[in-house]
């Protein structure tokens, strides 16, 4: 694919290339059997006191990854528009359906918010972690504004009222021209004067810990604020298909045993071998910051 092709505002085709071997996704999960991508296994919705992920939360309701799909146990994720303009904040809305095709317009508060939206191009640029706000009707808004063009990948991140923590995706177009990202495997990551150095190794399967420890200036960071509930928020993408995972660390704050910083602790289970992009969102001096990071299975924690 020449990489300057001009998008279309609908029916893009998009070549996801890195060094860790990302390819083209679909709505609805990957095709099994396609080289290097998985299929079938389920991704979980961790446990924010425990921090281990539950299986409960997001597996087990089907055999699909989170976030693969626009509609999964009964719930569907209903953009109003899937077009953006690059350079352009523009307020981005959705319903999420019940199985009887209304609006749900209850949802159970979780890690503070009752909706963690998550929107990245499909090559894994332009990270965002961002809270719409519910109207009387079921429809959720959010001023929302990506950079370039290309294909985005929506996650909704909620849990409908008494039922279960779900995660649902769909894919939103930015017409003009794209020239995909590359990312080579990268265990220390730069924001803003911070460095955020992640050791650990994900193996497949198990409870894998993983430690992200925060330093300013080569001073350690021992006062990171609370954001939603914690000292960070870890998601994670699996190359390929995009499959989401979204962990918590391990404590909270206030709970007495966990202190803000420098290091910010998570299990998590992946549930395949392959490439990860891993995204850290952390709080200090009233800002929060991501930093991002390219893991593969079983690198060991040399870094």
């Amino acid at each position: 694919m020449n990489t300057a092709a001009k998008l279309s505002a609908y029916g893009v085709v998009l070549a996801l290339v890195a060094g860790g071997g990302w390819a083209t996704g679909t709505a609805v999960g990957p095709h099994p059997g396609a080289a290097g991508v998985p299929g079938g296994e389920d991704t979980g919705h961790s446990d924010t006191h425990g921090g281990t992920v539950a299986e409960a939360a997001h597996g087990k309701q089907d055999h699909e990854p989170a976030g693969l799909a626009s509609t999964r146990g009964g719930y569907t994720l209903t953009p109003t528009s899937t077009t953006l303009t690059p350079g352009k904040t523009a307020p981005f809305t959705f319903r999420i359906l019940g199985a009887d095709g209304a609006p749900v317009t209850a949802y159970d508060v979780e890690h503070e918010k009752r909706m963690h939206l998550i929107v990245v191009r499909r090559d894994t640029a332009g990270f965002q972690h961002i809270h719409p706000e519910l109207g009387d009707d079921g429809t959720w808004t959010v001023p929302l504004a990506v950079g370039d063009a290309g294909v985005y990948r929506v996650f909704a991140d909620f849990k409908p009222g008494g039922g279960e923590a779900t995660t649902l995706g769909a894919d939103l177009f930015a017409g003009g021209d794209f020239r995909p990202a590359e990312y080579r495997p990268s265990h220390v990551a730069e924001v803003d004067g911070y460095q955020v150095h992640l050791d650990g190794d994900l193996k497949p399967g198990a409870s894998s810990k993983v430690t992200l420890t925060v330093t300013k200036n080569g001073r350690a960071v021992t006062d990171l604020q609370p954001y939603l509930g914690a000292y960070g928020h870890l998601v994670a993408l699996r190359g390929g298909d995009l499959a989401y995972l979204h962990v918590h660390p391990d404590g909270e704050p206030g709970d007495g045993r966990t202190v803000a910083g420098p290091a910010v602790t998570f299990f998590a289970e992946v549930p395949t071998d392959g490439t990860y992009r891993l995204f850290l969102d952390f709080q200090h001096e009233g800002k929060v910051r991501t930093a991002e990071f390219t893991v593969a299975t079983g690198e060991g924690s040399h870094r």
